[in-house]
């Protein structure tokens, strides 16, 4: 997913828009080096290898990958969106935010 997180990521970088990342390999060290090789340009938390750390834990993460896509008040619009339907999610939520927000 990596590849195209990384284009959305771009594509937006002028929106209202953050992904956030969640890693739960099996150390810190695994995770960085994942995170370099796969050039990350986003926030990426350490959860501690496995769906039992603080972060999956709060969440109600049972498995891997999991996606949550929140809007601007963060309300959980859509959850375990991929690939093209993930950027169709994002961009209907940015689409949303003028008109919510009042803006032009």
């Amino acid at each position: 997913m990596y590849p195209h997180e990384r284009s959305l990521v771009q594509r937006l970088a002028s929106a209202p828009f953050a992904l956030v990342g969640m890693n739960s390999d099996k150390s810190p060290e695994v995770f960085a080096a994942a995170a370099a090789r796969e050039q990350l340009t986003w926030p990426c938390f350490f959860d501690g290898g496995g769906t039992d750390g603080p972060i999956a834990t709060r969440w109600g993460v049972r498995g891997w990958p999991t996606i949550f896509v929140l809007d601007a008040d963060g309300v959980i619009r859509y959850r375990d969106v991929r690939d093209e339907e993930l950027a169709r999610a994002v961009d209907a939520l940015l689409a949303e935010m003028p008109a919510k927000e009042g803006r032009k």
